[in-house]
């Protein structure tokens, strides 16, 4: 069933409502990016604007979103973010790309023409209600100082006029608020909307990134694991040689090989051992065993914080995914189980669409932060190799909740 020409009217003027408000802020972004531009010259002003122009992505696709709801249609984001330790090069090229060029653009429009349009706008039929009330209240003004609405009401002969005129500014509200509305849209549609060069650059930029990512996963991967065998099977490898060594020595000497043999059995037994743990960590057998649901829920019964695990239909993903997802999950428990201080913890495991969310919680003191070469760190490169979001939310006294969101195909 259509909605009546009532309920539309009143939907384009709370539309036009939301313009005037979310101009305001655009104009407060506006006035904070031009004082910005003359502290290009020193150094703070190079740090700063890339961060402005990271708001003022955000704030735009903010508004893609809310007028891509208006209109029916989609205009998809740039999500455009600025690397973490960029350089100054960097930095400028965030600053100063097109896709800046274009929002600046929109922001420009909006904070000014669209907010004074809009405001002008939703004048009219407030004005035909103060009018109207005019053919009451006029009398109440001083006489120095009349009612005046269009013109100045001194008697009741031009009271009696007020009807007429709040006649007519209700006509023209109810025809320009539609039309302004539409043409707000529309105008915004234009200046928001990405052209498919520039999506096309932003899939590329980001396929760059991801690659980039993926490498340096890759590098640190093999880095653990190189580090884990030195450290671990080589070393008890070596104290294996040294105790057969031993046992040679004492055979030859008529000695005790006993107990040389049963040291050396020991180191053997623990550079296996030693083995199996880093082929484990490189693809954990079990998740070709039991799947990932299943090897969720070993993790979370070897937490030594409670841990409900909560799955939804997740089935088969890609083996990259499901290692991913794994060690995701992993290292959210360990830092769990070593700093949080839990009572309980929580992985919520889903798939939408092409998406795998995950989250884990827990009830611990919060305040965690993510550092170079800690653990939050080693989670987000993980995911960025697959082009994944990751959102921790850790505020003091908790909870802190950790959520990821990983594609893995349809």
């Amino acid at each position: 069933m259509k909605d009546g020409w009532g309920r539309r009217w009143l939907r384009d003027a709370g539309y036009l409502g939301v313009e005037l408000g979310a101009s305001v802020v655009s104009l407060g972004l506006f006035c904070v990016i031009l004082v910005l531009l003359p502290l290009m010259l020193i150094t703070g002003g190079v740090l700063l604007m890339p961060q402005a122009v990271q708001v003022l992505h955000r704030w735009s696709d903010v508004n893609r979103r809310r007028i891509g709801r208006r209109r029916g249609e989609e205009l998809p984001p740039l999500a455009r973010t600025l690397p973490r330790g960029s350089t100054i090069d960097e930095r400028l090229r965030f600053a100063f790309s097109r896709a800046t060029a274009r929002d600046a653009l929109w922001l420009t429009v909006h904070a000014f023409p669209v907010m004074w349009l809009s405001l002008l706008t939703l004048a009219l039929p407030v004005s035909a209600v103060n009018t109207l009330a005019v053919t009451w209240y006029w009398q109440f003004a001083p006489a120095d100082d009349p009612v005046g609405s269009p013109y100045p009401v001194t008697s009741w002969e031009l009271a009696w006029t007020m009807p007429l005129v709040a006649l007519g500014y209700a006509i023209a509200a109810a025809f320009l608020v539609p039309a302004v509305a539409r043409l707000v849209a529309f105008v915004s549609a234009k200046l928001l909307a990405t052209p498919a060069r520039s999506r096309l650059a932003a899939r590329v930029d980001a396929l760059t990134l991801s690659r980039a990512a993926a490498l340096d996963a890759h590098a640190a991967e093999l880095r653990r694991i190189e580090r884990d065998l030195h450290d671990g099977a080589q070393n008890r490898l070596v104290n294996v040689v040294m105790m057969l060594g031993i046992a040679e020595r004492a055979q030859e000497t008529g000695g005790d090989v006993g107990e040389p043999l049963r040291r050396a059995q020991d180191a053997a037994a623990d550079a296996l051992a030693g083995l199996r743990r880093t082929v484990h960590d490189i693809y954990p057998p079990i998740l070709d065993e039991l799947g990932l649901e299943g090897a969720l829920a070993s993790l979370a019964g070897r937490s030594v914080v409670p841990c409900a695990l909560e799955t939804a239909g997740v089935g088969r993903v890609p083996a990259a995914v499901e290692s991913a997802s794994y060690f995701v999950v992993a290292e959210a428990l360990t830092n769990v189980n070593k700093y949080a201080a839990a009572t309980r913890a929580t992985v919520r495991v889903e798939r939408e669409g092409e998406l795998l969310l995950i989250a884990v919680e827990d009830d611990g003191v919060g305040g965690a932060v993510e550092r170079p070469g800690g653990g939050l760190a080693g989670i987000r490169r993980r995911i960025e190799a697959f082009e994944g979001t990751l959102d921790v939310t850790s505020p003091a006294g908790g909870p802190t909740v950790l959520r990821t969101e990983l594609p893995c195909g349809s």
